[in-house]
């Protein structure tokens, strides 16, 4: 699996662990930024291109997910959510990350750095990253209607 990476500075050393501990998984990592630490960073752009990639990579049919880190997770969430084809979700516990993959298809992940230790953020990650989607119709047909008004701006009944 090809998974997409971003952060902001407060994410970074959680990000350069996961990079290395999902590389020896067997994980083709892709790193979206940034290279180097800044303060005054701006992580919109790392966490949308990071999205931008797991979309674009998943419509060519490759196995690919994203995850986006920052202090909170929060703002990185929101940016990687304004991609087109985005599902991206917060997660903040074991169940929240499993959830998120199983009812939800999320192809991205966003964790907060600073809320967890980088062992409790690997092993959401992880969870995350091997939970499957159900494919259970109501999920099936919920996420079609988040889908339908992406691409058109109504609200399906």
């Amino acid at each position: 699996m090809r998974v997409h990476i971003a952060t902001d500075h407060a994410g970074m050393e959680l990000s350069s662990h996961l990079i290395t501990a999902l590389t020896a998984k067997g994980y083709e990592m892709v790193d979206h930024g940034p290279s180097a630490y800044d303060a005054e960073d701006d992580y919109p752009s790392f966490c949308i291109n990071a999205a931008l990639a797991v979309v674009a990579d998943q419509a060519a049919g490759v196995d690919a997910l994203g995850i986006v880190l920052g202090g909170s997770g929060n703002g990185e969430q929101i940016a990687a959510n304004k991609v087109k084809g985005a599902r991206a979700a917060l997660a903040w516990n074991l169940d929240t990350a499993k959830l998120a993959r199983e009812h939800n298809d999320a192809n991205v992940v966003a964790v907060g750095g600073r809320q967890h230790t980088v062992e409790e953020a690997t092993a959401l990650i992880e969870a995350f990253l091997t939970e499957p989607f159900s494919n259970a119709e109501r999920h099936v047909r919920r996420i079609g209607k988040i889908a339908a008004y992406e691409a058109t701006g109504e609200v399906a009944e």
